[in-house]
């Protein structure tokens, strides 16, 4: 039989999401432009905009054969893209078409040729689309630590993320995300009730010893609805090992579930971006400090720093480590100055050995935006977004793009997807609170001060001294018309920690915004003026919540010695997209 070949077609054009026109596709309605997938059963998904350009480009075939390259040129234009990009974007659309009763479509792979969507009718599903109760899907709970040293937790931690991104790469199986899973960390349970809660067919539970230089693993996946076993083993090996058994679990648990791993699937899970098992166990160390990292704690960020140098060190070739790298040292350089270069060096250098990587992408646009080459900045954001629509640092950075260039629509769509990520950053509910006030949005105001302050408020129930959660709750309180709350929140804060810059930055920005207090607001940037970077200089000049005291004589004496002591007037951005 001959290889099928491509109909011939008109020449392949950008496809722009505004300009398509909704459809129906077998029980589902496709309306591009909000990229919402509506239903008939009533529920609604919205599709990463790379997938519903996909979606869209073979809609319009109308049935026939379109290739890798047509897809790649009307999707990803003027945009260099690994072959993993688009296979993740099918993956995500054969999730959506093997929805249970949505009987909507098919996605086939013509080997060497391209991909083909037969629409179907409800009396065409699939087989499996009439007869499965429920797609298969998993959370994987934090494996326990049963090493003798409590400080070891860092390293079942990694295994169990491991383990959740193994997973995540089978286009077959729905994963909940590792922030979700880790809430019920050192909780009392019961695995039905922790199914039913996140919508999941199995739960996934083990232990991790590590002890002289060998590494014991228990796991055991668990029906949901009847909590009976369905695997269960236990490893024991060298700790050299580790890399190879995080594979071997993870397709035994695919095994499990009856799930036909497609080769680049299986591929994709046994591949390590470093064989060293002390290389691996810094990166883990260093991981541990993210969250505080990211929020502004310049301890966490240098602790990151020292590990991941270690790391790098230890195996030069290790991509991950250096993109981790590259973040803390970004961080650093935005909130104290130092390193000079910023983690410019270091993302370059993970891009370098991982060109899919889309946390180095999206921290490449920011390098890209801070020199003011946002066409450059955009591209890098694209790519990371192609590459992992559900990265945080994708979706953060590209609201942040947004946000300097006062595009605020596009910020707030961003940063929304960004606060809503299982391992979202707890300052995102207060940027998206900025950029609604912006917009003038008055329900999203609300929504996001709600959201700030009810993550604020479940953070300082474990830590009293949490600056990044009090910026965003007092700002949150303030929208919300709890102006006292706002203020005592204020003064016990700078009783607790007066030096802390960023803290300092959103009480001023929540106070101006909200309270419209100027008078404390001057005072509150005082210090924060008196001691901020260059970069950060860069952020006071864009930023919508300063703008009701920029004509103020103090507001313009601070920022005057500011760029004094700064050596020159960084160049101002215009709020528009260059080119």
């Amino acid at each position: 039989m001959s290889n099928p070949t491509v109909k011939s077609a008109p020449a392949p054009e950008r496809i722009d999401l505004w300009r398509a026109d909704s459809a129906r596709l077998g029980q589902l309605t496709i309306d591009p432009a909000s990229r919402r997938v509506a239903h008939d059963d009533g529920r609604e998904e919205f599709l990463e905009p790379r997938v519903m350009q996909v979606l869209v480009a073979l809609m319009r075939a109308e049935g026939r054969i379109v290739s890798r390259e047509e897809l790649l040129n009307t999707c990803w234009p003027n945009v260099l893209v690994g072959e993993d990009a688009l296979n993740r974007v099918i993956g995500r659309l054969r999730r959506l078409a093997g929805d249970v009763g949505a009987g909507a479509f098919k996605i086939e792979t013509i080997t060497k040729v391209g991909y083909r969507l037969t629409a179907l009718g409800a009396e065409q599903a699939p087989p499996a689309a009439r007869d499965v109760a429920r797609a298969p899907s998993i959370c994987v709970l934090p494996f326990t630590n049963m090493s003798d040293d409590p400080q070891q937790e860092y390293f079942s931690d990694g295994v169990t993320e491991d383990i959740i991104t193994d997973l995540s790469k089978v286009s077959s199986l729905f994963v909940v995300a590792r922030t979700t899973a880790f809430a019920y960390r050192g909780k009392t349970f019961d695995v039905a009730k922790v199914a039913g809660d996140l919508g999941v067919t199995h739960v996934l539970e083990g232990s991790v010893r590590n002890a002289d230089g060998r590494v014991r693993i228990t796991a055991q996946l668990i029906d949901g609805a009847t909590g009976g076993h369905v695997w269960a083993e236990r490893y024991d090996r060298e700790l050299r090992d580790i890399f190879a058994l995080q594979a071997e679990i993870s397709e035994a648990i695919a095994d499990a579930l009856a799930l036909r791993l497609l080769p680049e699937e299986r591929l994709a899970i046994e591949q390590r971006d470093t064989s060293d098992v002390e290389a691996y166990s810094l990166f883990l160390m260093a991981r541990r400090y993210y969250d505080n990292g990211r929020n502004g704690d310049r301890r966490a960020l240098e602790a990151i720093e020292r590990l991941c140098l270690q790391a790098v060190e230890t195996d030069p070739g290790y991509a991950r480590a250096w993109t981790l790298l590259g973040a803390a040292q970004t961080w650093l350089q935005f909130h104290f100055g130092s390193p000079k270069d910023g983690g410019v060096a270091a993302i370059d250098r993970a891009l370098a050995l991982d060109e899919g990587s889309a946390d180095a992408h999206a921290f490449k646009a920011r390098h890209l935006s801070n020199q003011h080459r946002y066409d450059a900045a955009f591209a890098h954001i694209e790519i990371a977004l192609a590459l992992n629509p559900q990265s945080w640092a994708a979706n953060s950075e590209a609201a942040l793009l947004y946000y300097k260039l006062h595009r605020f629509e596009q910020a707030a769509r961003y940063w929304s997807k960004a606060a809503t990520l299982p391992d979202s950053s707890s300052g995102d509910p207060g940027m998206l609170l900025s950029t609604y006030s912006a917009l003038g949005d008055q329900d999203g105001i609300r929504r996001a001060a709600e959201m700030a302050v009810a993550r604020a408020e479940q953070a300082l129930t474990n830590s009293y001294v949490n600056g990044a959660a009090m910026g965003c709750a007092v700002g949150g309180y303030a929208a919300l018309g709890q102006a006292d709350k706002a203020r005592n929140m204020i003064r016990r804060a700078l009783l607790i920690d007066p030096d802390n810059l960023r803290m300092r930055f959103n009480f001023a920005c929540g106070t101006i915004a909200f309270l419209k207090d100027a008078e404390t607001a001057l005072d509150l940037l005082e210090p924060v003026f008196a001691r901020m970077t260059a970069s950060w200089l860069e952020h006071v000049r864009v930023d919508p919540d300063l703008n009701p005291v920029r004509d103020a004589p103090r507001f313009k004496a601070m920022l005057a010695d500011a760029e004094f002591r700064l050596e020159g007037q960084p160049r101002r951005c215009t709020g528009k997209r260059p080119g």
